[in-house]
């Protein structure tokens, strides 16, 4: 039989070609597994909801492979959602509420709709951090109020990262094929690097967010998680295209790339220059992590790339200073727009609404309050305030203008190269790419990854550095998991 566990894309896609399972068999392996270990053994708690048309897809799918039809990569191949993506099927979409408990959505993301385009099997919804993330302080990331504590599969005790946890925790156990996440800030590269896979926060602008519940306009993308890069490049390119739906696709106008497998180069690293931004982190690696982090470097030079060390960025130290006030503006405008679309049997349509209902059931709701939806509400909706102007004008200046374009303008970089996910607050009030990549383990077992980040629209790039640095050494290894054998 077929073996799932670590199994890539290509391996699976082989496999179908040459008889040697079916996607029907591969679902039922996930299955399996997700029976044995999401919610009994170790209880890692990654999977919300179960696709009830999973196994008929994937017998749709093969006998369109027996007819042969093969529409691409992902053909017949078994993809997790995040809980805030819609799916015009059997699945709820809540983004971790009770509140939403009772949502069908009447009509699939525009992501979703190109999965479904590209024939992959949308196996079921992943457990997130409710409200990703934007709900109260204090909340442990992985938390909701409908789905209960995501565990890290390397260990209870380590952070799991948020708030695309659960998508990130399934495909680390072995639960998905690959998994689709959503950043705001974090949320892709955090529970990638924490939980030893491969995320890749795109440029706004490559995947269109319609059909995704929002926090916030001016940073929010969806993106893949995987085990290999290889197989985080095949998602990325189905998940991208223009959708006239979603104004911010129309900065991807003359920058469309259907394949990003295309720029995997296991010499990538040679002549490439990349840049180190050392203040930005300095004074937050422990001696064991300034360790590993030097052993990175060491085997970058090696593979012949050309190290900036250090390449700082001037405006750093005056943007994590800067407490800006723009998700708590666009999320209260957002939301509200999302939720005032919702059928009317739902209990909530507006933030208020929102409020009031987790006051009206707070031991299910409210185990760690929501002083985050109330200091949103206070806002206006109208993203008319001065404040929110400036603020959001200041965080473009400071990460693109005086930030990134600036320092990799000044030293002419490729990338930059952060440890761990010291840095992506800066990608993702730009805007621009970055992708998180496994780098070993700590003495303890907790995964220890690495981060590109690049220009605006410079994932072929990023893509073909952390490849080749993915090929210079086995890094990975699969969790074990309680009762594995």
């Amino acid at each position: 039989m077929f073996q799932i566990e670590e199994a890539t894309i290509s391996a699976m896609q082989l496999a179908m070609e040459q008889g040697d399972c079916s996607s029907f068999e591969l679902v039922q392996q996930y299955m399996e597994r997700i029976a044995m270990y999401d919610q009994q053994g170790p209880k890692i708690n990654s999977i919300l909801e179960l696709n009830p048309d999973a196994l008929q897809l994937a017998e749709a799918s093969d006998a369109e492979r027996r007819a042969g039809i093969v529409r691409g990569p992902l053909h017949g191949i078994p993809v997790l959602l995040k809980d805030n993506i819609q799916t015009a099927d059997k699945m709820h979409t809540s983004a971790g509420s009770i509140a939403l408990a009772d949502h069908y959505a009447s009509q699939d993301a525009f992501l979703v709709a190109r999965l479904r385009e590209a024939g992959a099997i949308i196996l079921g919804k992943a457990n997130m951090t409710e409200w990703a993330n934007f709900m109260t302080e204090g909340m442990i990331a992985g938390y909701s109020s409908r789905g209960g504590q995501v565990l890290n599969p390397y260990g209870h005790s380590f952070f799991a990262g948020g708030s695309s946890t659960g998508s990130a925790v399934a495909v680390a156990a072995n639960l998905t094929a690959v998994a689709v996440g959503t950043e705001t800030s974090g949320s892709i590269i955090s529970p990638a690097i924490n939980n030893s896979i491969v995320g890749i926060k795109p440029t706004l602008g490559r995947i269109s967010r319609s059909g995704v519940i929002p926090l916030s306009h001016s940073q929010d993308t969806a993106g893949p998680l995987a085990r290999t890069v290889e197989d985080a490049a095949i998602l990325l390119g189905v998940l991208c295209g223009i959708d006239t739906e979603d104004a911010v696709t129309g900065y991807a106008a003359g920058a469309e790339v259907s394949d990003f497998s295309a720029f995997l180069d296991k010499n990538g690293l040679k002549g490439a220059r990349i840049g180190v931004p050392r203040q930005v982190f300095h004074d937050d690696l422990t001696e064991e992590e300034r360790a590993l982090f030097a052993e990175v470097l060491q085997q970058l030079a090696d593979a012949g790339a050309q190290l900036e060390d250090p390449a700082d960025i001037g405006s750093a130290e005056e943007l994590s200073r800067f407490r800006s006030s723009v998700l708590l503006h666009d999320f209260k405008a957002d939301i509200n727009h999302f939720l005032s679309k919702l059928p009317s049997h739902l209990p909530i349509h507006s933030l208020q609404e929102l409020i009031a209902f987790n006051e009206a059931h707070p031991e299910q709701a409210l185990k760690y309050g929501q002083k985050i939806l109330i200091a949103s509400e206070k806002t206006s909706g109208q993203l008319t305030e001065p404040k929110y102007i400036t603020d959001r004008l200041k965080d473009i200046r400071l990460s693109r203008t005086e930030g990134i374009d600036s320092t990799m303008r000044e030293h002419r970089l490729d990338a930059l190269l952060f440890p761990e996910t010291l840095g992506d607050s800066i990608a993702a009030k730009a805007g621009y790419p970055s992708i998180a990549v496994p780098a070993g383990y700590l003495q303890d077992g907790r995964p220890y990854g690495i981060m590109f980040v690049g220009a605006a629209f410079s994932e072929p790039v990023l893509i073909k550095l952390a490849y080749a640095f993915e090929q210079l050494q086995i890094r990975r290894e699969a969790p074990r998991l309680e009762g594995e054998q």
